[in-house]
């Protein structure tokens, strides 16, 4: 059996394969016709306009089209592609001249004739031809249905040419065989009959008997000379039609069979029981594997009849070579393996080290033995276990080319791992595997029901080919892979390994076979760009992209400013600029993040971004900008950047808010100012708060004016000159000065301060619109400002011949370096790895209590660094101090860490503590002798001597 699909109702009556696609039709005692992809088990559709039990369903050859035929006395023609029933025919109201209930009627595959079967236990076969004489025109079809259906069995349109009597009971199918003139047929006598025709009669060949209850359904096999019948005996048998004698069984306990169908081109059965599940059968079925014999054929026997006769057999489960003149055989009684030599005579016999179901080769002298829910790597000479590994239980094995790794195949998985049996991933599967093997390249292809799949070492896996048909691969060289069908056919399947082939690359780091395929290949997609993000390659995902939104979230990915500015360009999107400008702030790149927020018109951004750059005069034009624009809060913001007190106060007078402006004059001391709104405020005059210091709100002023962030020359990305945007393979030298800047492109990007000098020409303010007139997307228009020119904002952006640099390898901390080279608790507790240090105190000396450490462990860490402070608001940076450094030192050789304590002040406290027990100061005394004592474990001596004393 290959499949099964459940289904709600009591009984599949009536069964059909779709002549080309792995669909098949399942009518219903419901009234219900479902349609179902056999390959996936799943349900495609359902139509459900019959009243009662759907007898019948078929398809049409060629068209979108389907029948079928109910107890409702109606006959439907179906279009399953718009899911509706196109149109219904009427007329079937009696027995059509049978004495009981028709059980079944099929037409002769090529000529004019219907053969049925009734409970009246006859056969009968009708000639038809009469009836294509009233054929009409296509276009006629629809009107004259009703008239044609009228006549169909009712006048002498059609005839009884043949009356099979035989049976000795109800005859419930009938069927012509569809080369020969035979029939077959079954009946509740539990027989199945063979009958033969010509042009005058038809008579009774043969009886075939084993069936142990009614037979319900029989045909022929369209492809192999077989006849398959099923019966409520809870079987389907197989006979071979030449010696009518049963050649396979098919028995399901919980299952009583009622209809079968055969595919018109696969080897393919589907069976209806009266359970809710419908199956799919392959005629051939499975050995059982009990007593199987092994053969030793002579090398020099080809073409000799007598090769037999000096052939050696034995019994055994399973047998495989485990040397060149040696093989190995299963004995399942005794679970053990017996080795034998050519002669058919055994040399060894070794017991297994898991209940073992078959063995495998694994090698000279090796075997993998499968059990239930494991496999082992067993050695015949050593009788060890080299490996062991939980698997679902294993159909295949297969190994590669250079016995290294193992594809564990089961029903739904895929296993690999390594010689060892080291697992190394697992593939799931909802579909059956059905074969596999290994290319030259180490990536595993194997097939399931539908589709030819590809594995990698890593686990990673994905589509290689649909299949219309399952296959089972035998050999993969290059791109074909040679296989089998169900036939038994060899064929030769091309395939495009490209997709694997550039992923294993990835995997192996082969850039330049990457480099190579990107370039000459047109392999491109989304499976594929989502593939190179995930594995941390969006610069490689940049150059299959010609979609600029994914080319623009890639170039972000990957910190290629250059080209998500060009995206962005195309785009002109807010919010791709907005997401520009983070990414350039991010990477310290502020022309770019100044020419984002200009065309994004988000002033204040610009402003703060001027502010914390330290270009304080354009801030100051910032203010004039919003100023022009009626922007009162972008002009007091910008004012409080400045630290103009007279301005807020200005700012706050001409928005009404005169208490503010007062007390704002007053705290910074602008007495005149201060004075004039007092007399315009009267009697309204806010008191200020007697007895506190007044802080004024002035910002900090700029160390400097700072630009774009120097970069680091480093040497080129493995990808890059090959692979750049331009498409050209060589890339000039760019100079030093060059590679210490952002590129030299020319943005639109616009000079605040010229727009305050000499005004722009393509965005207004007051609308915050482009400029119809010139349709640039330069600067402001502010025309009556007159300021004097500064200098220019840096032009900082991509530069297309410019490319994006691999940072250099971060390096590892000296803290770090520390507690690798040493075992001693100190100098861990220099590094500020207390965790390590306490750990090596517990197994070195047995401490436990480490709270009168702790002070003294804060004082190694404290005391082994040094802190710089460069800038006001940037971080500390931190600076390990080493034992014995100097300038000659190698900067890539780092000494152990310079600790606080050291031997000779132990000394000195020593001396002090007797000085203080002979002077009677026993307290201080035992400080300092507790003191010695918890330092003793944490000091670091340079001698043994030292260290015994």
């Amino acid at each position: 059996m290959l499949t099964k699909f459940e289904t709600k109702s009591n009984r599949v009556k009536g069964l059909c394969f779709h002549p080309r696609r792995p669909w098949i039709l399942a009518s219903l005692h419901s009234g219900v016709i479902q349609m179902w992809d056999y390959r996936v088990g799943t349900l495609i559709d359902r139509f459900d306009e019959h009243e009662g039990p759907v007898r019948g369903v078929h398809f049409h050859a060629t068209q979108p089209l389907f029948v079928s035929g109910g107890d409702d006395y109606k006959i439907k023609v179906w279009n399953h592609k718009t899911h509706r029933c196109l149109f219904t025919l009427h007329g079937h109201l009696d027995y059509i001249r049978h004495n009981h209930y028709v059980m079944s009627a099929s037409f002769h595959p090529k000529e004019d004739m219907v053969v049925s079967a009734s409970l009246d236990q006859t056969v009968r076969v009708w000639d038809i031809g009469a009836l294509r004489k009233k054929s009409v025109s296509p276009a006629d079809d629809l009107l004259r249905l009703t008239q044609m259906n009228t006549d169909l069995f009712g006048g002498v349109d059609s005839v009884v040419k043949y009356v099979l009597e035989g049976h000795d009971r109800g005859v419930n199918w009938a069927s012509f065989h569809p080369t020969l003139p035979l029939i077959i047929s079954g009946a509740d006598d539990r027989q199945v009959k063979l009958w033969r025709m010509n042009d005058t009669k038809a008579w009774e060949v043969d009886t075939l008997r084993g069936h142990m209850n009614n037979v319900s359904c029989v045909m022929f096999h369209a492809k192999q000379d077989i006849i398959v019948s099923n019966s409520e005996d809870k079987s389907i048998r197989i006979w071979d039609a030449t010696k009518r004698t049963s050649i396979q069984t098919f028995r399901r306990e919980h299952d009583r069979f009622w209809i079968l169908a055969a595919h018109p081109e696969m080897n393919l059965l589907a069976a209806g029981p009266v359970s809710p599940v419908l199956r799919i059968l392959h005629p051939e079925g499975s050995s059982s594997g009990s007593n199987k014999k092994t053969w030793i054929i002579p090398k020099d026997s080809a073409g000799r009849a007598d090769y037999l006769q000096e052939a050696k057999k034995g019994a055994g489960g399973w047998a495989v070579f485990v040397a060149r003149n040696r093989f190995a055989v299963l004995e399942k009684s005794s679970n053990q393996v017996l080795v034998k030599n050519l002669k058919n005579e055994i040399v060894k016999k070794s017991p297994l080290p898991i209940a073992t179901d078959a063995i495998y080769y694994a090698g000279t002298g090796s075997l993998l033995c499968k059990a239930e829910d494991r496999v082992a790597i067993f050695d015949l000479q050593q009788r060890l276990v080299l490996g062991e590994l939980q698997t679902p239980a294993v159909k295949y094995v297969i190994w590669s080319s250079d016995m290294e790794t193992v594809a564990l195949l089961s029903k739904h998985a895929v296993v690999i791992a390594s010689k060892k049996l080291v697992h190394r991933c697992t593939l799931h599967e909802t579909i059956r595997v059905k074969s596999g093997a290994w290319d030259e390249n180490g990536v595993f292809i194997y097939t399931t029901l539908n589709h030819m799949k590809y594995c990698l070492p890593n686990g990673d896996s994905g589509i290689v080919k649909t299949l219309d048909v399952p296959v089972y691969i035998t050999r993969v060289v290059g791109n074909g892979i040679f296989c089998l069908d169900r036939d038994g056919k060899n064929k030769l399947i091309t395939v495009d390994a490209s997709e694997y082939i550039f992923k294993l690359a990835l995997l192996r780091k082969r850039y330049d076979h990457v480099m190579s395929m990107i370039k000459n290949s047109q392999m491109c997609g989304q499976a594929v760009i989502s593939y190179l993000q995930q594995k941390g390659f969006p610069e490689v995902a940049l150059h299959f992209v010609k979609d600029e939104k994914t080319r623009f979230n890639l170039a972000l990915e990957s910190g290629n400013i250059q080209i998500a500015v060009a995206s962005a360009k195309e785009i002109d999107d807010k919010d791709h600029w907005y997401k520009l400008g983070i990414e350039a702030l991010r990477q310290g790149n502020v022309g770019i993040v100044e020419y984002a927020y200009q065309r994004t018109k988000n002033f204040e951004r610009l402003t703060f971004l001027y502010l914390i750059t330290g270009y304080l005069d354009k801030v100051g034009f910032m203010s004039k900008i919003a100023a022009q624009n009626s922007n009162l809060m972008g002009q007091f913001h910008n004012a409080l950047y400045l630290g103009d007190a007279g301005k807020r106060v200005e700012i706050l007078e001409n928005a009404g808010q005169l208490p503010l402006a007062y007390v704002t004059a007053v705290t910074h001391g602008l007495t005149e100012i201060a004075e004039r709104i007092d007399a315009e405020l009267g009697e309204n005059v806010p008191s200020l708060p007697e007895r506190k210091t007044h802080t004024l709100l002035i910002p900090p002023a700029p160390l400097m004016a700072c630009g774009d962030w120097p970069l680091l020359r480093v040497m080129r990305g493995i990808f890059e000159g090959g692979l750049d945007v331009t498409g050209r393979a060589e890339l000039e030298e760019d100079d030093e000065a060059a590679a210490a800047d952002w590129g030299d492109e020319d943005l639109d990007m616009v000079d605040a301060s010229e727009v305050m000098a000499y005004g722009g020409d393509g965005f207004d303010i007051e609308h915050a619109e482009p400029n119809e007139e010139d349709g640039e997307d330069g600067g402001w228009d502010l025309e009556d400002l007159e300021l004097p020119p500064e200098t220019e904002t840096p032009k900082a952006a991509a530069s297309a011949r410019s490319i994006a640099f691999v940072a250099p390898t971060l390096g590892m901390p000296v803290s770090q370096i520390w507690t690798q080279k040493s075992s001693l608790a100190g100098e861990h507790a220099a590094a500020g790895n207390f965790d390590t240090a306490m750990r090596l105190l517990s197994r070195q000396l047995g401490i436990k209590n480490f709270a009168p450490l702790k002070p003294l462990f804060l004082d190694l860490h404290m005391g082994s660094h040094t802190y710089l402070c460069a800038f006001a608001a940037a971080p500390v940076i931190s600076v390990a101090v080493e034992k014995g450094w100097s300038e000659s030192a190698s900067p890539n050789v780092r000494g152990p860490p310079a600790l606080v304590f050291s031997f000779s002040q132990m000394e000195d406290i020593l001396k002090a503590a007797y000085k203080a027990t002979m002077g009677g100061k026993f307290p201080e005394a035992l400080r300092q002798f507790l003191n010695i004592l918890h330092a003793i474990p944490l000091i670091v001596v340079d001698s043994r001597r030292k260290s015994m004393k």
